[in-house]
């Protein structure tokens, strides 16, 4: 199996998409809320792309998962609630955000791949810290990011709504 990862381009937006959408019913399918919404929608993976911060996980040449890698301070973790994060004050970190592999490509460990790819390559661009999240019934992502190597570090609010609660987590490199 060839695999690796690389940045995502305008072509690539269909195939995003469709493992946007089966991310979004594997969540459904666990009672999850989140990206129920109908958030990702094609205009933020467009911005992503526009930004430069779109990538691919590459499997055999097809496109078998997507995820953000933000190299801005998030505005949602500004504000961390029953933790904290390992050198709050420093805002030079790499976010990763709508991360998702393809529902064909569950079992071969794809996404503990993607997340060390993903470290990489925030390290080559100078970061030693990257911070993720995910909502609290999704076990699934809670258990790929601890694999990871990630700390769970508290709980932040996405837009300052309270009813959108997600676990924080942090790794320093």
């Amino acid at each position: 199996m060839a695999k690796y990862v690389r940045t995502a381009t305008d072509t690539d937006l269909n195939a995003i998409m469709t493992i946007i959408e089966q991310g979004r019913a594997a969540l459904a399918a666990d009672q999850i809320p989140q990206w129920q919404d109908g958030y990702p929608r094609t205009s933020d993976i467009q911005q992503d792309l526009d930004a430069d911060r779109a990538w691919v996980l590459i499997v055999d040449g097809a496109v078998a998962g997507y995820a953000a890698l933000l190299n801005v301070a998030d505005p949602n973790y500004a504000q961390i609630y029953n933790g904290t994060w390992d050198d709050a004050q420093d805002d030079h970190y790499t976010s990763i955000h709508r991360i998702a592999i393809a529902s064909g490509y569950h079992g071969p460990h794809l996404a503990d791949f993607f997340f060390s790819n993903l470290m990489t390559l925030s390290y080559q661009q100078g970061f030693q810290q990257i911070r993720v999240d995910t909502h609290l019934a999704n076990k699934r992502m809670q258990h790929i990011i601890l694999k990871a190597g990630f700390t769970y570090r508290g709980i932040v609010y996405m837009d300052h709504d309270a009813d959108d609660q997600r676990n924080a987590y942090q790794i320093k490199l």
